[in-house]
């Protein structure tokens, strides 16, 4: 995944790039300061707070630790700008992708390639998973 037109471009922001940044964890992404345009499938609410939830009950963080947290992510989701699923998107994410792709990536990546539509900009896509990164390189 290049990040060489960060500046210029949108990057869309998934769930997990989303924790990771919040939560300063190790695997965060070093880029994401220099992003100047942050945009994510407004999914990214239900799976960072989902996410968070989890992380919540694998280890048994307290409550004050939970709200540091919920609210370092809301705030970090304030700032993307987010595409709505709608039924355009549903459809979208319905369409034969050319890599492997669950449903809620599909809807995903339907986001960032009908907001590429709607921009003309071509997005970085933010993602740990090589094959969701080169999806909208290969789809029409």
């Amino acid at each position: 995944m290049g990040f060489d037109h960060v500046h210029s471009s949108g990057t869309i922001a998934r769930d997990e790039m989303n924790i990771r940044v919040a939560l300063r964890q190790e695997n965060a992404l070093t880029q994401w300061a220099r992003v100047e345009r942050g945009v994510s499938s407004a999914l990214i609410l239900t799976e960072s707070i989902r996410t968070l939830d989890r992380a919540r009950l694998r280890a048994n963080l307290s409550d004050p630790e939970i709200a540091r947290r919920r609210a370092t992510i809301l705030a970090l989701i304030d700032s993307l700008e987010l595409v709505e699923v709608d039924s355009v998107v549903l459809h979208r994410a319905a369409q034969p992708m050319p890599t492997e792709q669950g449903t809620l990536d599909a809807i995903h990546l339907a986001s960032a390639l009908l907001w590429k539509d709607a921009t003309g900009i071509e997005p970085v896509i933010a993602t740990p998973d090589a094959a969701r990164g080169l999806a909208p390189k290969h789809t029409v």
